[in-house]
């Protein structure tokens, strides 16, 4: 690579790994702010119980549009970053253009349909009379800068791609202290609620935007956006698609246990459990943003490495991930859960909220602690273009095990909301057993083996 800073196929791997990562892992603790700070100013509103439950509510909606972005870019970036070991750069620029054009173009979709039934969404997915006014006030203002948000989650991926990974991370820190700053201005001293959140939201996300598209249009871009790209490739198109399809799911997944988990904690536990759920949600991406970074800054050592066939550096970089994600994961984990109250104060500090919360989250969070394992396997079948493997393994947790184990717990067990809260863990164990037994067997197969067997599994990408 012409990066004089970052030689993805000769430096040294644990050197590489973290130079890469740390920037990446940054970026996203910092863009967890966009959510959580969020959801610390309106926990500190009048009804501030109310509106976390009325936001967590249309927090689904928030998903998928994120979702969308990593249909498009996370399948095209492990690819662009394989063409990149090919040293066929032309092609990289040819899959980043046709990102752009389809991230845009999906934006825009989403802003009419969301906005469109966004009442109805929200009462399918478990609003209250009490709730649905804050749900509805947030959604108003957040859907009119979907695109903003497409560009800013999705291109961002090409700069870390091409490593890049301080650009990506001022990218995302600058974004995140306009949300801070902004927030209680629009919240508190122009009195407008949770509409002033949604609004500092997507004004950051734009400027975010804006800053991202300046880069890659820039010199200083290895891989340039050029007008000649900006036009959709089917062939590209579907195999970013294809690639794409497993961290899409992994995201749109979680809208879909999230309104499985709001339905059946109104049902067993009110308002309050929704509003605890929402803090829940919130802890959670504390604990896998910081691994989406890690597995983020080796994608490009390995997808490049992977193209330019060197097995060992694939090897090597994958063992550092694995230990790195499943130590960070336990020790997390094992934190959050001995001091479940301090966590939950940061949101609210109603009593009766504090105390379902952090009940709740002994529970909830068990399984977590392994999580690690199961992300570094299922990242690196997608930075290697496994796409068929990373759509059974992101289906497996969420679609076939957690969505129907919240509505069978509860048939089983008096305590319906013990129940519904185990559906978690027990998900949990399950998958990420599965998902690295058939990670050792990919492992086997593709790496032990002779030259001919690594050469088939990328030309068959």
């Amino acid at each position: 690579m012409s990066n004089k800073s970052i030689d993805l196929g000769t430096g040294k791997i644990g050197k590489l790994l973290f130079t890469l990562a740390i920037p990446t892992i940054i970026g996203q603790v910092v863009n967890l702010l966009y959510n959580i700070i969020d959801r610390i100013f309106i926990g500190k509103m009048p009804n501030g119980d109310l509106a976390m439950a009325g936001v967590g509510v249309a927090m689904p909606i928030i998903l998928l549009v994120a979702a969308f972005a990593m249909l498009f870019a996370a399948g095209g970036a492990p690819l662009t970053a394989i063409e990149m070991g090919k040293q066929d750069n032309d092609k990289a620029e040819e899959i980043m253009g046709n990102s752009l054009v389809m991230l845009i173009g999906v934006g825009l979709i989403l802003t009419i349909v969301f906005l469109i039934f966004k009442e109805s969404i929200l009462w399918a997915f478990g609003a209250s009379e009490v709730t649905i006014g804050y749900g509805l006030d947030y959604l108003s203002i957040y859907l009119i800068g979907t695109v903003f948000v497409q560009i800013a989650l999705g291109m961002n991926l090409y700069i870390n791609t091409q490593g890049f990974t301080k650009i990506g991370m001022i990218t995302v820190m600058l974004g995140a202290v306009i949300n801070i700053v902004l927030d209680p201005i629009l919240i508190f001293s122009l009195n407008m609620g949770v509409k002033g959140a949604a609004l500092a939201t997507i004004i950051s996300q734009g400027i975010s935007a804006i800053f991202i598209l300046k880069f890659l249009f820039s010199k200083k871009s290895i891989l340039k956006i050029r007008k000649k790209y900006l036009k959709i490739n089917k062939k590209l198109a579907l195999s970013m698609l294809a690639l794409g399809i497993a961290p899409f799911i992994m995201q749109s997944t979680e809208s879909l246990v999230l309104v499985s988990l709001n339905n059946q904690l109104a049902r067993y536990g009110g308002d309050l459990a929704i509003g605890a759920m929402t803090i829940m949600s919130s802890i959670m991406q504390l604990i896998t943003m910081p691994l989406m970074g890690l597995t983020q800054g080796a994608q490009p050592i390995m997808s490049y490495n992977f193209g330019a066939k060197q097995i060992d550096r694939v090897k090597s970089t994958f063992k550092l991930l694995f230990a790195a994600c499943l130590s960070y994961s336990f020790v997390v984990v094992v934190s959050i859960m001995t001091l479940p109250e301090f966590f939950v104060s940061v949101f609210n500090n109603k009593p009766e909220l504090v105390e379902i919360t952090s009940w709740s989250m002994r529970i909830y969070f068990v399984g977590m602690s392994l999580f690690g394992a199961q992300i570094a396997c299922q990242q690196t079948f997608l930075a290697l273009g496994q796409a068929k493997i990373s759509l059974i393994i992101a289906m497996l947790r969420k679609i076939v095990l957690l969505v129907p184990l919240i509505f069978i717990l509860p048939m089983f067990m008096k305590d319906g909301l013990t129940a519904v809260l185990l559906a978690e863990p027990v998900a949990d164990i399950i998958a990420i057993i599965s998902t690295v037994i058939i990670f050792v067997r990919f492992y086997t197969k593709t790496f032990n083996n002779k030259q001919e067997k690594y050469n088939e599994a990328i030309n068959n990408i």
